[in-house]
């Protein structure tokens, strides 16, 4: 139990970072659907999904290898840093490379006529993530926490700032309402017509800034490739680059190609775009499960490795997922019963909510994309990465499969299905292979009855609307208590050996 507390620990720290990160969605969320159109809103959450399925091009499973063979035993981390990061900055050249140089033709393929600087940019935020992946993860290895979540936080308050700069101060200030003495400037450089166009330029200048984290966590850098280490990293990682291709495919693809797949008159007062739009803001509320799983993953992928050797690693591993479900499951039912009230802070004109309730939809989705990643690890540990690709690669045909079946006949929600089903036959698959492979005592029964209870109470109560705001508040903080008495009285004896150490 003291190395779950321990887990938990770094969970923590990572959380930070990762949390505030992604909470830059829901501040985002405010201003761009309180300051740019429905179109717009669309087109971010379409360029968003490719920078997200571009990322993991660029980095083809490389963190994960600089993990793994910078741990083993009778390893030297710094020659395993060097060549990674060698590798990941010569790849980086070539393939931001190839997409500056095709930006004039992406324009026109993907609809964004006489807007290619756009994907020029994108670009250049691509190269700039892929150059800082490995010294991040190495500080992740090492455990450098503070500096870790400093230069993320950093980050993110520099993309909130640049984004309310561009969205919504400058066009105030060229109108002359406020700082009426810089309006002459702001008149300069003020683009009107670029909208969603300032929210990648937010994006790559926050970006641009960390750059001297490179400098300082590449101390002792040389640019060297060993072509036999290379080779061995590279065969753990390529099946890692099309898990990663497959898992971006599953997450992103409905909100890639959502208006591509949308029936032009389907909604009858939008657009494709524009229910892109609706859709993609909706979506993002179910992000709030993903900061839990995103912080748990950083922690969780290094602490796996380092415990790996013991032999009790096996009932560790159980533990940690079974008390991982019951976190997540309170998370989902905190945010389902309460999304009445909390929507609309976030999503600023009506039209944005007309997708509600997809949003526990996904909650559940995420929390199963929870527990495929504590799953997964039993290929990681046993140099097995390439049952992976079969199940990611299955993850894709289910997406792909029921996003084009589903979304012209159930349009937002046809999608979120899509996407729980995905998250659920993964989970099934890797629970049925991984336990051939390395035998963990998963609590499953016990498990899945705490998700499909928690997931029918909250959907029940999501149902009914109390129109009182505060009668409803208290009644659904009154639920929220009575989860945690349940958890306690079921769970009381782990609860008091997890504290007693």
């Amino acid at each position: 139990m003291s190395q779950i507390k321990k887990l938990a620990g770094d969970t923590a720290l990572y959380g930070v970072s990762s949390i505030l990160a992604r909470l830059i969605n829901f501040l985002l969320i405010i201003v761009y659907t309180g300051y740019l159109d429905v179109a717009n809103n669309g087109s971010i959450t379409s360029l968003y999904a490719y920078l997200a399925f571009f990322n993991v091009i660029f980095t083809y499973g490389m963190e994960t290898a600089y993990f793994r063979f910078a741990s083993k035993q009778n390893a030297l981390p710094l020659q395993v840093y060097n060549n990674a990061q060698s590798l990941v900055i010569t790849t980086t050249v070539l393939l931001a490379g190839l997409i500056y140089f095709s930006a004039d033709w992406l324009s026109t393929v993907l609809d964004y006529p006489g807007k290619a600087y756009i994907f020029r940019w994108m670009a250049m935020i691509l190269a700039i993530d892929a150059v800082l992946a490995i010294p991040y993860a190495r500080l992740r290895l090492e455990r450098r926490v503070k500096l870790f979540v400093s230069t993320k936080l950093f980050n993110v308050l520099l993309t909130v700032l640049l984004n309310l700069l561009f969205i919504v101060w400058l066009p105030q200030i060229a109108s002359g309402s406020l700082f009426p003495s810089l309006q002459d400037w702001a008149l300069d450089v003020y683009q009107p017509a670029w909208g969603m166009d300032y929210a990648i330029l937010a994006n790559l200048c926050a970006n641009a800034a960390i750059i001297p984290l490179l400098f300082w966590v590449n101390k002792g850098f040389r640019y060297q490739l060993d072509k036999g280490l290379l080779q061995e990293m590279w065969k753990y990682a390529y099946p890692l680059l099309f898990m990663g291709l497959a898992g971006v495919t599953n997450e992103m693809l409905s909100r890639g190609m959502f208006e591509y797949i949308l029936p032009a008159d389907y909604y009858a007062h939008l657009t494709p775009r524009e229910a892109n739009g609706v859709f993609g803001a909706c979506y993002k509320l179910a992000i709030l499960m993903n900061l839990g799983i995103q912080a748990f993953k950083y922690a969780a992928e290094p602490f796996f490795f380092s415990q790996a050797s013991d032999k009790n690693s096996p009932q560790l591993f159980a533990d940690v997922m079974h008390w991982f479900v019951i976190v997540c499951c309170f998370v989902l039912f905190s945010i389902t019963i309460n999304l009445h009230w909390i929507a609309p802070i976030f999503l600023q004109r009506p039209v944005f909510l007309e997708a509600l309730d997809i949003v526990p939809t996904l909650l559940l989705a995420y929390l199963f994309l929870g527990v495929y990643y504590n799953l997964s690890i039993w290929f990681k540990l046993t140099d097995k990465t390439g049952y992976s690709v079969w199940i990611t690669s299955i993850g894709v045909v289910i997406t792909v499969a029921l996003n084009i079946a589903l979304i012209p006949i159930l349009g937002y929600q046809g999608s979120a299905l899509a996407t729980l089903a995905c998250y659920i036959g993964m989970a099934i698959i890797c629970y049925l292979w991984g336990q051939r492979h390395l035998h963990i005592p998963y609590q499953t029964g016990k498990d899945l009855a705490y998700i499909l209870l928690t997931f029918s109470v909250a959907y029940l109560v999501f149902t009914f609307k109390i129109n009182n705001l505060w009668v409803s508040i208290g009644i659904n903080a009154l639920l929220m208590l009575g989860f945690l008495v349940l958890v306690y009285g079921l769970e009381k004896k782990n609860i008091k050996s997890l504290t007693a150490r």
